[in-house]
């Protein structure tokens, strides 16, 4: 059985990095969210989330996982334009 502290520390390091890496696939960082949490939501489905602290620490992974992955597509979108002109 796992132990607590391995879930924790993956539901906080993965759904971010999920959101970075499906944005770098998609191209658009809405679609990488929504991959992950669909990805997330059948987790949970599967009963390998049972805490309200799991899901806590997952929620922030994603926020602070789009947040970047949002930085990053407006980045690359400002570098396509000036490599337009």
């Amino acid at each position: 059985m796992e132990s607590m502290f391995t879930k924790f520390l993956l539901s906080l390091l993965l759904p971010g990095l999920f959101v970075v890496l499906f944005t770098r696939v998609t191209f658009n960082h809405v679609v990488g969210l929504v991959l992950t949490v669909a990805l997330i939501a059948a987790a949970v489905y599967a009963g390998y989330t049972n805490t309200w602290l799991l899901y806590v620490v997952n929620a922030a992974s994603l926020t602070v996982g789009f947040w970047y992955a949002s930085n990053m597509y407006k980045r690359s979108k400002k570098a396509e334009t000036h490599e337009n002109e």
